[in-house]
């Protein structure tokens, strides 16, 4: 990326000199956008599969935490550290530093949020964030806050078996949120037929239409290899493969999509600088044209006026999809938990649900994350698809697009209360004795005295078998009302967590939204006002040669237009190269 570098940075100085601080601020943005190399690599899988040690393998220490309970960033640093981020008093996060001598693993990690490394490591040297997913990826929903995050995700799974179809259906859904994804077999050592279940693997993931490369690796192996010195197994292990595909393909692709968005910046800026130029060197070849040049300009102007009006074609189709959007996405929402909460209304009345009450919120939470992560990945699609076509309205055509980003959704539900407990819990014995005494005293007490009227006493063996059934029968009642009044309380706390939800993310879902509205909107209205005042200082720059009387100044002026002009276009040709060259 070095070479483009140098390429904004030249054309920053000439956007300076020509006072062009609008562009200027601009080319700054795209420089920091290319300078910062990182890629965030986030690496996930079930329990068992060798993720910690995977983790350990491509950074070269030790940096797992503790079961892999918690999330782990592991990014680059001269000298080893190691910050715990735990939660405070009022929600808040309090950071503390600790040994890195200690370690991670030797941690309680009850109320740790994240830990942050820094490691001298050569991949991370590269430009790498490693961040380790704690638990499953199904059913953690701090997983999937980082895969919110992640440039390139690593998908680890056992060597021993051909992927599931929930393992499909869960690379199907981290696609849609990061799509770039690596599946690494890991643990080939233990297995003798991870050849085959490769293969299958492959075309388990073709027949789902997910072209994701599947790498062969074990990161014990690789330990072990690095202990020893042993270079030949180290190769066996296929973790030396893996860092070349990772340094090789996820790096350069980020580096592409950098490039890329960079040399549109270029391209629409040194449009704008060659306008003035071009403009100033017609009028002075030709002074007669001035009128047609200005008129020209003019136009030009005029056009970009009309871009910035409220009543532009690019506004109005911006408001449009905004509300569109708006109203699509809450829909979908309220969709996904009402169809949350029927389920949940059925799984309540199945049974008593005081039995694994705990379990059903466990359950519900993350059920509720999930729907929430899916809706804030639509609404990022239906962003960028909105960018495209108010990117359109424009009439040349070659709009940069707006720079968005699938925002962590992980954080939307932090202010939600979890689910309420059951007040009205179980009867104990003495209740339960109780309604069973209430029972058969009234079954004794009506057949004894039928029977009385025979001569038999008031307890006899036919009362007392009357006063055993209706004291078991009024015990069933009792069980049976106090778990309807468990169930009707159930679905009051499932409605009241739903109702929470649905003010929570509705609100954040707004905002969201809006905020890229207002993103969008700043973006396009910048490239407006750009377009006009470059309308202007082509005006000016045709104004002042027009009144250029002096042949040797003229032609001197020429000179220096055409050398600019040419050092533009080679600039503009250069980028296209670079463009073309990064890898895809």
């Amino acid at each position: 990326m070095a070479p483009l570098i140098e390429l904004l940075d030249e054309l920053l100085e000439l956007t300076r000199a020509a006072a062009r601080a609008d562009l200027s601020g601009r080319l700054a943005m795209a420089r920091a956008r290319v300078a910062d190399s990182r890629v965030r690599l986030v690496v996930v899988g079930d329990p068992g599969s060798g993720t910690t040690t995977l983790v350990n393998a491509l950074v070269g220490s030790d940096v797992s935490a503790a079961d892999g309970r918690v999330p782990v960033i592991v990014e680059y640093g001269p000298l080893s550290r190691v910050t715990v981020v735990r939660q405070g008093a009022g929600g808040r996060a309090e950071r503390a530093v600790i040994d890195p001598a200690e370690r991670i693993s030797t941690l309680a990690t009850e109320g740790v949020i994240r830990a942050e490394l820094a490691e001298p490591s050569p991949l991370l040297a590269e430009g790498f964030v490693v961040l380790e997913a704690p638990g499953s990826v199904a059913e953690t929903p701090a997983a999937w806050s980082l895969l919110a995050a992640a440039d390139a995700v690593l998908y680890v799974a056992d060597a021993g078996a051909p992927f599931s179809s929930e393992q499909i259906a869960l690379l199907s859904r981290i696609q849609q949120v990061c799509p770039v994804v690596v599946c690494v077999l890991n643990k080939i050592d233990r297995y003798s037929h991870w050849p085959q279940v490769q293969q299958q693997d492959r075309q388990l993931l073709d027949e789902a239409g997910l072209g994701f490369a599947v790498a062969p690796a074990s990161a014990q192996l690789h330990g072990h290899a690095a202990a020893t010195g042993d270079q030949q197994r180290d190769l066996e292990s296929g973790v030396p493969q893996l860092l070349d595909h990772l340094r090789g393909y996820v790096l350069g692709r980020a580096d592409a999509v950098a490039a890329e968005a960079a040399v549109r910046d270029i391209r629409l800026i040194t449009d704008h600088l060659a306008l003035a130029l071009r403009s100033e060197a017609e009028t002075l070849r030709d002074p007669r044209r001035f009128g047609e040049i200005t008129e020209q300009l003019r136009r030009v102007r005029e056009e970009a006026d009309q871009l910035r009006q409220r009543t532009a074609n690019w506004q109005v189709a911006l408001a449009d999809g905004a509300a569109e959007l708006m109203a699509d996405i809450e829909h979908d929402l309220r969709h996904r938990l009402r169809s949350l909460i029927r389920d949940a209304e059925a799984e309540i009345t199945v049974g008593d649900p005081a039995k694994g009450w705990k379990e059903f919120g466990a359950d519900l939470d993350a059920k509720i994350c999930e729907a929430v992560e899916e809706n804030f990945v639509i609404a990022h699609y239906r962003s960028v698809e909105l960018a495209e076509q108010v990117a359109g309205k424009f009439p040349d055509g070659t709009v940069p697009a707006a720079d968005l980003r699938l925002e962590n959704p992980g954080e939307v539900l932090e202010p939600v209360a979890a689910l309420d407990p059951l007040v009205s819990g179980k009867a104990g014995v003495t209740q339960q004795a109780l309604s069973a005494l209430r029972g058969s005293y009234g079954g004794i007490l009506m057949v004894g005295l039928a029977t009385s009227l025979l001569g038999m006493s008031l307890v006899n063996w036919y009362s007392a078998g009357a006063g055993v059934l209706l004291g078991v029968n009024a015990l069933w009642d009792d069980r049976r009302t106090r778990t309807q009044r468990r169930q009707a309380e159930a679905k009051v706390a499932v409605a009241r967590l739903m109702d929470d939800v649905i003010f929570q993310v509705s609100k954040e879902s707004r905002y969201r939204l809006r905020g890229v509205q207002r993103n969008l909107r700043d973006h396009f209205t910048e490239i407006a006002s750009a377009t006009h005042r470059s309308a202007d200082e082509s005006l000016r720059a045709a104004e002042e040669a027009v009144a250029v009387h002096s042949g040797e100044r003229r032609e001197r002026r020429l000179t220096e237009i055409e050398t600019a002009l040419v050092r533009l276009r080679e600039l503009r040709e250069y980028a296209d190269t670079l463009g073309e060259n990064q890898p895809n």
